[in-house]
């Protein structure tokens, strides 16, 4: 106990294995990976719980949009119990009884501020700071760094000419709870992904009146196909067919199960689904009642906006709307490039600048995991890859000296770098 305390209360520590940078969900993958392979590790994490953008900042009705099965993360399927698409209160018990059953504790409230790789050493060098009854500062020397912090760490918050203007409520998406306090409220909702959609419809469970804004093209799919999971049935038809040809097959049973969304001023990028979310990131919509609400005009899809006033908001067509709220579905970002000190392996969006599947290991120790844009089940292919691979040279690099090494992991560092 002496040991382990010293190891938290020093402020510079030398870490006998990886960091690794994030407690969601790539993050628990990783450690449960190096765990099953006694390699030690550091997770650091800024929030206060593990999956902190599961647990504080969604919204209360969040369902797993695919099916379980490709959620689920290594070596521990979803209880049996559960359902096809599981809420996410599911998702966050699934979630800590994995850290609970690799017995992994992450570093809480604990946020890098930097990270760098000191050629003059051939260590990584992270510096965080910690919140809580009195903030301190760490610096960690490890061998390893993985960036676990995901691809949605931080909202976008676009600007608009006059918010500042608006008396009503402005919120992101990550904020937004449930529409109880919107009840007959004409709610402006800025943008039409799955979030977008998602919050339009819980609206109007609430009774309110929200108003979407669709700015640019985007594709709106069943989410199941003849009873069977849109999700499955591509993957499925992938291992035999082009991309293109697979495009093709899921817009034309689109367009028979949801007809010409078109007309509701739903216009379809011209690059298929698949194509554009390989591409460029951008993820198909999987309606689960959105697209009923908008043909009844529950839903009213407006254009982009050109100004907002005290109460209401002036819209690229000239159209003038009185609104009482508004909420922000703009999508996250990476904040990689705010702490990571490196211009190689990363993009300056924050998004590793090898594609998938080649995404997850750069030079001098540094790994990837959750950037793959392909969600759960490629974090958890690259968290695979990356445990094994770190696994391989701890083992090799500490078999001769495993004695000395243990008491490294616990011992207060003095870098005379």
């Amino acid at each position: 106990m002496a040991q382990t305390e010293e190891f938290f209360s020093g402020r510079c520590v030398l870490v006998n294995g990886p960091v690794i940078v994030g407690a969601g969900p790539s993050g628990l993958a990783v450690g449960a990976g190096l765990k099953q392979q006694g390699v030690p590790f550091v997770i650091l994490e800024r929030a206060n719980c593990i999956a902190s953008l599961w647990q504080n900042r969604t919204y209360d009705r969040l369902k797993l949009h695919l099916p379980k099965q490709f959620c689920e993360l290594p070596y521990i399927p979803f209880p049996e119990n559960f359902p096809e698409y599981p809420t996410k209160h599911q998702f966050i018990d699934y979630l800590e009884s994995y850290a609970k059953h690799f017995d992994i504790s992450p570093r809480f409230n604990e946020s890098v501020q930097s990270a760098k790789y000191d050629e003059t050493c051939g260590l990584w060098r992270v510096k965080t700071v910690t919140y809580g009854d009195s903030s301190s500062t760490i610096e960690y020397i490890c061998r390893w760094l993985v960036v676990a912090a995901g691809e949605n760490a931080e909202k976008v918050v676009p600007e608009f000419e006059g918010l500042q203007e608006f008396s009503g409520n402005v919120m992101h998406v990550c904020d937004y709870k449930s529409g109880e306090a919107y009840r007959r409220k004409n709610v402006l909702v800025v943008g039409c992904g799955n979030s977008g959609m998602e919050v339009s419809l819980d609206l109007c469970h609430y009774n309110a009146f929200p108003s979407m804004v669709v700015r640019s093209s985007v594709h709106v799919l069943p989410r199941e196909i003849l009873g069977k999971s849109t999700f499955e049935l591509a993957v499925s038809m992938m291992k035999w067919l082009p991309i293109w040809v697979v495009d093709k097959i899921l817009l034309a049973a689109a367009r028979l199960i949801l007809g010409n969304i078109e007309k509701y001023g739903l216009k379809r990028p011209n690059i298929g689904p698949l194509q554009l979310k390989d591409t460029e990131g951008k993820t198909p919509v999987l309606d689960i009642g959105a697209l009923q609400k908008i043909r009844s005009g529950d839903i009213k899809i407006v254009p982009g906006i050109k100004k907002f006033y005290h109460a209401s908001v002036e819209l690229v067509n000239g159209q003038i709307l009185e609104i009482d709220s508004v909420i922000l579905a703009t999508g996250y970002c990476s904040n990689v490039p705010s702490w990571l000190k490196e211009n190689e392996f990363f993009s300056r969006d924050g998004i590793p600048k090898s594609p998938f599947p080649n995404g997850w290991k750069g030079k001098a120790g540094l790994y990837a995991v959750g950037f793959t844009r392909r969600g759960l089940s490629g974090a958890s292919l690259d968290a695979i890859k990356v445990a094994q691979d770190i696994g391989k040279i701890w083992k090799m690099e500490t078999k001769p000296k495993n004695q000395s090494v243990s008491v490294l992991c616990h011992r207060r560092y003095k870098p005379h770098f």
